[in-house]
């Protein structure tokens, strides 16, 4: 029914989803219909980068907000994904080159409950030094149903002021962004 590639169908369904009954609108499925609507109009590069908290490997609660004032990476994840694996050792690479400079990475897995080990260990085999959360809802991860995440890896490059200036930065295309950013 809605083809995620194409914007403009979804922004025709969207006027028909607010005619729904309340009721109907408050379904899993509907709630995660209309977050899509709002990713849709909020998540792009010059807009404000959506605070969210969701808690760390030991259960302390990090907020993108405490990371104004640096740009950090939110970097959408899972230890299942084999692309988001694959990508794992450029991030470091680029992390360990530019941290000093002022990036920060904040990871956010989408594994659940049940791959919560996988997590862990996915993240001290792939190295990764920087802070990573996870709500373990999955795809239901509230972080990632905010940002309209519908594959991983998905990432959003944002600046000290909270503005959102690059996404989906993979490959050369990180190295290349973050020395614009940061110089060589």
């Amino acid at each position: 029914l809605i083809d995620a590639s194409n914007k403009r169908k979804l922004s025709e369904i969207e006027p028909i989803f607010f005619k729904l009954s309340k009721e109907v609108r408050q379904l899993t499925t509907a709630r995660q219909l209309e977050a899509r609507f709002l990713a849709e109009r909020s998540i792009k590069i010059g807009s404000k980068a959506p605070d969210f908290s969701q808690p760390d490997t030991k259960g302390k609660m990090v907020k993108v907000s405490d990371f104004k004032g640096k740009y950090v990476l939110i970097d959408f994840w899972a230890s299942w994904c084999s692309p988001c694996r694959a990508e794992n050792p450029n991030l470091v690479k680029a992390y360990h080159k530019y941290n000093s400079k002022g990036l920060e990475v904040l990871a956010v897995s989408l594994d659940d409950t049940k791959g919560k080990n996988a997590w862990l260990k996915a993240i001290e085999d792939d190295g990764m030094p920087w802070i990573q959360v996870a709500d373990l809802k999955g795809w239901s991860n509230e972080a990632a149903v905010l940002y309209g995440v519908r594959a991983v890896p998905q990432n959003y490059l944002v600046d000290p002021q909270g503005t959102i200036v690059a996404i989906n930065l993979k490959g050369d295309n990180l190295h290349t962004e973050l020395a614009k950013v940061f110089g060589n």
